[in-house]
């Protein structure tokens, strides 16, 4: 009995202490005049993280009232993507985006297989028969991500200690313009803080 209990008491020593390693990286994201952007996605990358990420349970990206729900939606690589229809017209839902190029033609209710993004970037819906459909799923290959609010700012919590390269994509920002990604070390049990601009407008 004494060797199960000791290799309990190691196992939650070994938990506490990447509990007290793990630390908040804060980001705020603002356009080049220095307003606050929503809606930016905020991502941390390693090598360590691309081997621990891992798909999500299949997402949803309805239609309805003519137009996608979410507008923006983050999964991480490999995650599959449904797109049910709730509209009475049929939806022809594409994207040509070199990440993900797909086509589901002139479909009601929900397709039969879902679409699954095995890439990480950005890819752009459309709809070809309502032009002014529209809507982006982000796709990352990290566990360390989440999306800015209101105020322009995002708290990644649990992130290791460790170098990451800090990247921010925003629908606002013209294809090519992106900025390089940005050296971040995160200390042990700290609060790291960072700011990046985006050549970008609030949408």
């Amino acid at each position: 009995m004494l060797l199960p209990l000791r290799l309990a008491l190691v196992l939650s020593f070994v938990a506490l202490a990447t509990a007290a390693q793990a630390a908040a990286v804060t980001v705020s994201v603002t356009d080049e005049a220095g307003r606050p952007l929503a809606n930016a996605v905020v991502m941390l990358e390693s090598a360590t993280g691309k081997l621990a990420v891992k798909p999500m349970p299949q997402v949803d990206i309805a239609q309805a009232k003519n137009q996608f729900t979410p507008q923006l939606t983050v999964v991480t690589v490999g995650t599959a993507v449904n797109f049910p229809n709730f509209d009475t017209v049929r939806h022809h839902v594409y994207s040509f985006s070199p990440i993900k190029t797909f086509e589901l033609k002139l479909y009601a209710g929900v397709p039969n297989s879902p679409v699954v993004f095995d890439k990480p970037g950005a890819a752009v819906l459309g709809c070809n028969i309502h032009d002014r459909m529209a809507a982006w799923v982000v796709v990352v290959d990290t566990p360390h991500h989440a999306r800015t609010s209101d105020s322009g700012q995002v708290k990644l919590d649990g992130v290791p200690a460790g170098n990451y390269r800090l990247l921010a994509w925003h629908a606002g920002v013209p294809a090519g313009k992106e900025p390089a990604p940005l050296a971040l070390s995160v200390a042990a049990g700290g609060n790291t803080q960072a700011q990046i601009k985006l050549p970008a407008s609030p949408l």
